[in-house]
């Protein structure tokens, strides 16, 4: 596992965070972007289901039309071209809300299709952990995991870390991730574990060494994402 200093995601971070804290415009969605309507209802979400994103693979299988049967790979842009349907913008969908709009899609060509969709290749579950541990880096989501038990992948919180601040970074829309700030320190201090997150794929752990300023319940992905880039995985 690679191992990159502190101090370089902690000032990252600052440099990241400062203008969004500077004005509370540019720290909201635009008024007519949608939000969660509850971060914590959000945060808490177990077991979702995965969504296909770009190189993913899956095969069509028509029980009473195989010719239709097909092999597909989710481009770049998200659209993946069916056969004599065309092009349908796919990324983001779970494999049930792909089913039901593949029915659609072939029910103007075909008498009542029954479609099976089977993810072939996929993206492995990750998360990243950063800052203030002892391992920074990514690790593959193989179980249920809680971000304390993450902050426990990454080899524990360095003597420098602020347990009580914990920040935890999930996408939420194509530009937004939702922040959520997560006192472990109490925690395991009061061995309440109740208010302890499980992570999703793609979540994204920091824990700093000194005290943040107030920070936004949301941010936009490219903040986010100039904290973690130095982790090039």
């Amino acid at each position: 596992m690679r191992t990159f200093p502190t101090f370089v995601f902690t000032i990252l971070l600052l440099l990241a965070l400062t203008p969004m804290c500077g004005s509370q415009e540019s720290a909201q969605p635009a008024a007519n972007t949608p939000v969660a309507s509850s971060a914590g209802s959000t945060m808490q979400e177990r077991d979702p289901r995965y969504q296909l994103t770009a190189s993913d693979v899956f095969d069509l299988d028509f029980r009473f039309q195989p010719e239709f049967n097909q092999t597909l790979t989710v481009q770049p842009d998200g659209f993946v071209t069916l056969r004599d349907v065309g092009d349908l913008h796919v990324a983001g969908l779970t494999v049930p809300q792909l089913s039901a709009l593949l029915d659609k899609k072939y029910s103007t060509i075909l008498n009542s299709p029954v479609i099976t969709v089977v993810l072939k290749d996929f993206q492995k579950p990750r998360i990243l952990v950063g800052g203030e541990v002892n391992r920074p880096g990514a690790f593959d989501l193989r179980s249920d995991v809680t971000a304390a038990e993450a902050v426990q992948l990454a080899g524990g919180f360095t003597t420098a870390a602020k347990h009580s601040e914990v920040l935890l970074f999930r996408k939420t829309m194509n530009e937004w991730m939702e922040v959520k700030k997560l006192d472990v320190k109490s925690m395991l201090k009061k061995g309440d574990l109740h208010e302890d997150v499980h992570l999703r794929p793609g979540d994204m752990l920091f824990v700093p060494k000194n005290k943040l300023s107030k920070v936004s319940g949301f941010l936009p992905r490219a903040s986010v994402g100039a904290l973690f880039n130095p982790l090039h995985f």
